[in-house]
């Protein structure tokens, strides 16, 4: 239940279906977790059922990760208010919601929008880089550095199987697609963890990615059944089963471990 102990942990995209449940279970490990995302309601919200559940106060902070003085500004306050940083979870991304409805957008390389590339880099890849840059060389000040969680996905390890996101009828150059931009994200993801492994290592910043698999969330009958035959557990994750990787992750119980790439999608990217 102390994993965390008074352990402060940074959360981008924090207002998110993820980043949410990371927050809860820090709470819950006695951490404290600062809430990061551009999204003032949402983050709003989530401050107050968290306040309201755990009796303390919750800081949070409308930030654009993408921007270089934004990320600096948010880590130059966190840091004078707690006089410390422990831990970064980089969780902030963008990726096209799959509902009943299916996948949204028009998301085939053919027409993909160079302009939307290049924004779910800035937020997936760019935003993360410059969150390390700034808290993670706060994390090296502390005399027991800290730890950096890099949020990858199964589709960081392997292609994504587009026919999952198949609508019968439509010919094959309009059906959906996952988009080019996740995959090269969350690839990208990895090689970022790795090089922060070995940057500031030798002051106790660690850092590991964790690649979550899908998490289920109001798709149709027909996507549940389709994705549950690629995956060895037959089913998709739920929010928080990825709750207890991160709190070991941050805390002391894996103090060597670093550089770490770990699968959290019920054996799918083992087939």
């Amino acid at each position: 239940m102390n994993e965390l102990s008074e352990k402060i942990i940074i959360i981008t995209g924090a207002a998110g279906l993820l980043g949410s449940q990371y927050a809860d279970a820090i709470f819950a490990a006695g951490g404290i977790p600062v809430l990061l995302d551009n999204d003032a309601p949402k983050l709003d919200l989530l401050k107050k059922l968290l306040e309201k559940k755990y009796k303390n106060p919750v800081l949070t902070m409308n930030t654009d990760i993408t921007s270089d003085s934004s990320v600096q500004k948010a880590s130059s306050f966190i840091y004078t208010n707690y006089g410390r940083i422990d831990g970064l979870i980089n969780n902030a991304a963008r990726n096209p919601k799959v509902d009943k409805d299916g996948l949204h957008g028009d998301t085939r390389l053919e027409n993909f929008d160079v302009n939307a590339f290049s924004q779910d880099v800035s937020v997936g890849l760019t935003g993360a880089v410059i969150c390390c840059k700034y808290f993670g060389q706060l994390m090296a000040r502390n005399s027991g550095g800290g730890s950096i969680i890099n949020v990858s996905s199964d589709l960081g390890l392997i292609a994504p199987n587009q026919g999952l996101y198949r609508v019968n009828g439509l010919p094959a150059e309009e059906q959906p697609v996952k988009p080019v931009s996740y995959s090269v994200v969350k690839a990208g993801i990895i090689g970022l963890t790795r090089y922060m492994a070995t940057y500031w290592a030798r002051d106790g910043v660690r850092c590991n990615a964790i690649c979550p698999g899908g998490v289920e969330n109001n798709q149709s009958s027909e996507f549940l059944s389709r994705i549950s035959e690629l995956i060895p557990m037959g089913r998709m994750a739920q929010p928080n089963e990825f709750n207890g990787a991160v709190v070991w992750l941050l805390g002391a119980s894996s103090s060597y471990v670093n550089g770490a790439v770990i699968s959290l999608d019920g054996g799918r990217s083992a087939w």
